[in-house]
């Protein structure tokens, strides 16, 4: 992309994403993420009224009553972005492509991070670690990570959430708060991976799809192309039992994705292509506040 139009593309999401983050989700993004990074601060005696999850055992068997852990909040949040760059982010049909709806949410919450006084972090990922972009605060950084966003050209097209999960969880010592923002279709089995990596960070999931992944239209003989293995096949649309066989597959992969976020403890926000994105974002912070 020449320069000059990286830089338009770039201003054109700044703005966009930049007063979304300050007007609509200042509030809601504080709350749903501060507070979750806490330090240890002291310890006193148990009164009633306490969280039982913050005795202190070894101070409360010293002293042969109980005592409780105080915390206090940190200043500053670590946020780390993992984004999913693989081959099937070029898919859409509708008002966008999933990769142009994952840059702007992306951005959305570069600002509301720097907003809050946070640092923030991007991981590019498809079947290998495509780029990390350690975590930094400034507008400068803010900009880089847009131009990235806006630009980047992956090495490879397929996916695996597994080994970016593990990458992760080497690369970023201290917990964080952790967007993964990806359409969530691997083969590969990243349940284990999310679990350890949810325990040692926040993990939010936020799920992209299209309207043309749940169902297909029936408008004849169509010559597809897998985005991640760039192989085409002839696929009669007109048939109902090729679309029932598609919506099948697209509902008991839905399942199977949902029932590792509940079971890793992970939140998610599904957010189709041609839906306000905004309001998915809200109702998640909302839910975790």
């Amino acid at each position: 992309m020449e320069t000059s139009e990286l830089l338009k593309k770039v201003r054109k999401i700044e703005i966009k994403t930049k007063g979304l983050s300050r007007n609509i989700f200042a509030g809601e993004y504080h709350s749903a993420f501060k507070g979750r990074g806490m330090t240890f601060s002291e310890v006193r005696e148990y009164q009633y009224g306490d969280d039982i999850r913050n005795i202190d055992w070894n101070v409360t068997a010293r002293y042969n009553t109980p005592f409780v852990k105080l915390f206090e909040e940190e200043r500053e949040m670590t946020v780390m972005l993992m984004i999913d760059v693989s081959g099937s982010r070029e898919f859409g049909t509708m008002s966008k492509l999933k990769k142009n709806q994952i840059t702007e949410i992306a951005a959305v919450l570069a600002f509301s991070a720097i907003q809050n006084n946070d640092k923030i972090g991007v991981l590019f990922f498809s079947d290998i670690i495509e780029k990390f972009i350690p975590p930094k605060k400034g507008k400068s950084h803010i900009l880089r990570i847009i131009r990235e966003l806006i630009d980047f050209k992956p090495e490879h097209r397929k996916t695996d959430i597994n080994n970016a999960l593990r990458y992760l969880t080497k690369a970023i010592k201290k917990r964080c708060t952790t967007f993964v923002i990806s359409d969530f279709i691997d083969d590969n089995d990243f349940e284990k991976s999310l679990s350890i990596a949810n325990n040692k960070h926040d993990v939010v999931a936020l799920k992209i799809y299209d309207k043309r992944e749940e169902e297909l239209p029936s408008i004849g003989l169509v010559r597809m192309l897998d985005a991640e293995t760039r192989e085409y096949q002839w696929v009669d649309t007109s048939s109902s039992k090729v679309r029932n066989a598609h919506a099948k597959w697209w509902r008991q992969n839905q399942s199977k994705v949902e029932e590792i976020f509940k079971r890793s403890g992970v939140d998610v926000a599904n957010i189709r292509t041609d839906q306000d994105y905004v309001r998915s974002l809200i109702a998640l912070f909302k839910r975790r506040a």
